[in-house]
């Protein structure tokens, strides 16, 4: 079981390493409200794969709109990437969200597997 476990991990990172890649491509191409409202933590990467409104800021329409776009963009990947592996689609997420959290730009905000937000 723990080798199993192990072995679905390993693949997880590696469809999350391109997962992450793609969705990075998709806000700098595509997306300079979301890369603005990151940029001035009014949006910020959360610990369960998608983006949300950071606790104080204060998001414009443009902003909540832009971002359920995304976060259902992502959901989307994430059930593919899920069912490749046998595995929730909530454990794709958060496996993604780590990755995603680690590659965030100095001065954004993310939050953490408790819940806390925090500005790299």
């Amino acid at each position: 079981m723990i080798a199993q476990n192990k072995t679905i991990r390993t693949l997880l990172f590696a469809g999350c390493a391109a997962l992450t890649t793609g969705v990075m491509a998709t806000h700098a191409l595509a997306n300079s409200v979301i890369n603005a409202a990151k940029a001035s933590c009014t949006v910020g990467e959360k610990s369960n794969g998608y983006l949300g409104v950071v606790p104080g800021a204060s998001a414009s329409d443009a902003v909540r709109r832009e971002m359920r776009s995304v976060n259902q963009k992502r959901k989307a990947a994430y059930e593919k990437l899920a069912a490749r592996n046998g595995v929730t689609v909530d454990v794709a997420a958060a496996l993604t969200a780590e990755k995603l959290i680690g590659q965030a730009a100095s001065g954004h905000c993310v939050q953490d597997a408790s819940g806390a937000w925090s500005k790299k």
